[in-house]
C-alpha cells in the first residue's frame, strides 16, 4: 500500500458543517488513483455552484471583535477543500520552486487539520498529487508520481509552503501585530455554505506595498474562509485563497498519519529549504531591525531575518554563489530590473526582490517582501555596511 492519495467528496449536501468527507485510502492500482484525482477535481468545480447560491445574512459584529475571533481560531480542527490563485511571477529557481507554484499559479488543496503540528495538505494536479504532512517535529513531502517521501526537521525559519496559504493560517499571519485603526468591516459573503462577515485591513505602514487585505470568516468559530490580498492601487487581488468546502471538527488521527509502504523511496534532508539551511548553517547574525522594521517575532534573528508586521514583511537570507548567480541573472533579464549601488532590484507586483553584490568571500544577500523599493535599498545598504 502506498500513502498519499487524496479522498473525494461523498454524500455532500452543500452544508459545510455536515459535509461527509471520505477519509484517505491508499491503493497501488493506477486506475483507482486516477479515478480519485478526477473525482476530486470535479468536486472543486461543482461545490461552489451548490453552496454559494444563497445570499449571506448580515452581521453586527465589530471589526475588532471579528479580528479577535479569527486569531483565537488557531486551535480549531477542520478539514476541507481549498482553492488558491496567485498572479505573482516569482523568478523560477530550483531553490524557490515551491514559491513559484504558490504565488504564481492556481492550486487545489485537500486539507486535514488537527492542530498546528499535526496536519496534512495534498496539492491536486492533473498529473497526480503532492502531499505535505506535519507530524510533530518533522515534515514529510510525498510525491505521488515518483513514490518518494522526504523527511525534514521542522524549522522556525523557512520559506512559505502550502500550509501557509490556507485561509486560516494566512489570515492569522496577516493580522499579526494589527492595529485597531487599520481595521473596518465588510459586507458578509456566502462561502462554503456559511454566512461569513467580512473584515478589511488597510496597513498603516509607509514601507508597505500592500493596499489592503480582505478576510471573511465563520462568525461562530472565527475560522477564516477567504482571504484576498491587494497591492497598492490594484483593483484585483494578487493572491486569493478560499475554502470551497468545510467540515468543522478535528479529523481522525489516521487522516494525517504517514507510514511509508514497502517499496517507497524514503529520503532525509537536514533542512526543509534554502532558508532553513541558511539559518542553521550560515555564519551570520543579522540585526534586530532593518530599514525601520523590527524583527517579526521580537527576537534577535540568526542568519535569516524576518522583519515587519501583518502583511508588511521583509525576509533576508544569505545566498551561496550557485544559488545567487542564476537568480541574479534571472532578475537582470527582466525588463523591470534596476541596477543600484546596493544590488539588483526587481519588483514582482507588490513583492520586491533585491540581491546584493558579493563582498570578498562573503555571501550575497537576498531581500524579498511586501515592501517598497526604497525600503529594500535602505535595508541592503545597512547590511552591506555590516560586512
Amino acid at each position: 500500500m502506498v500513502e498519499g492519495v487524496p479522498c473525494c467528496v461523498a454524500g455532500s449536501t452543500g452544508c459545510s458543517r455536515s459535509a461527509a468527507l471520505v477519509q484517505p485510502t491508499y491503493s497501488g492500482a493506477m486506475s483507482a488513483r486516477w479515478l480519485v484525482v478526477l473525482l476530486t477535481a470535479a468536486a472543486f468545480v461543482a461545490a461552489p455552484l451548490l453552496v454559494n447560491v444563497q445570499p449571506a445574512a448580515p452581521s453586527e459584529i465589530s471589526a475588532t471583535e471579528l479580528a479577535d475571533r479569527i486569531q483565537q481560531s488557531a486551535d480549531l480542527g477542520w478539514s476541507g477543500f481549498v482553492e488558491t490563485s496567485g498572479t505573482l511571477q516569482v523568478p523560477d529557481s530550483d531553490s524557490f520552486a515551491t514559491l513559484v507554484q504558490l504565488l504564481g499559479e492556481d492550486s487545489r488543496l485537500r486539507v486535514w487539520w488537527r492542530s498546528a503540528d499535526d496536519w496534512r495538505v495534498d496539492r491536486i494536479r492533473n498529473t497526480g498529487e503532492t502531499g505535505l504532512f506535519r507530524q510533530g517535529g518533522s515534515t514529510i513531502r510525498w510525491v505521488f508520481e515518483s513514490e518518494t517521501a522526504t523527511y525534514s526537521p521542522v524549522s522556525k525559519i523557512r520559506l512559505p509552503d502550502a500550509s501557509d496559504l490556507l485561509p486560516p493560517t494566512f489570515a492569522r499571519a496577516l493580522l499579526q501585530g494589527v492595529r485597531e485603526s487599520e481595521l473596518s468591516r465588510l459586507p458578509a459573503r456566502r462561502i462554503a455554505g456559511i454566512d461569513a462577515p467580512g473584515l478589511r485591513l488597510v496597513p498603516d505602514e509607509s514601507a508597505t506595498t500592500v493596499g489592503r487585505v480582505d478576510i471573511w470568516a465563520d462568525l461562530g468559530s472565527g475560522l477564516p474562509l477567504q482571504v484576498e490580498l491587494y497591492g497598492l492601487g490594484e483593483e484585483r487581488p494578487v493572491l486569493t485563497t478560499t475554502l470551497r468546502e468545510l467540515a468543522l471538527g478535528e479529523p481522525p488521527a489516521a487522516s494525517t498519519d504517514f507510514t511509508p509502504a514497502e517499496g517507497v523511496q524514503v529520503n532525509y534532508q537536514p533542512s526543509v529549504d534554502v532558508a532553513a539551511a541558511a539559518n542553521a548553517f550560515a555564519p551570520y547574525d543579522l540585526p534586530s531591525s532593518l530599514a525601520g522594521l523590527g524583527s517579526r517575532d521580537g527576537q534577535d534573528p540568526g542568519a535569516v531575518g524576518i522583519y515587519g508586521r501583518g502583511p508588511t514583511t521583509l525576509i533576508v537570507l544569505p545566498l551561496r554563489g550557485q544559488v545567487a548567480g542564476p537568480l541574479g541573472r534571472q532578475l537582470r533579464d527582466r525588463g523591470s530590473a534596476q541596477f543600484t549601488d546596493v544590488g539588483t532590484l526587481a519588483p514582482v507586483g507588490p513583492v520586491g526582490l533585491l540581491i546584493t553584490p558579493f563582498r570578498g568571500r562573503r555571501s550575497a544577500f537576498l531581500l524579498a517582501g511586501t515592501v517598497t523599493s526604497e525600503t529594500l535599498q535602505q535595508a541592503g545598504a545597512e547590511l552591506l555596511e555590516r560586512q
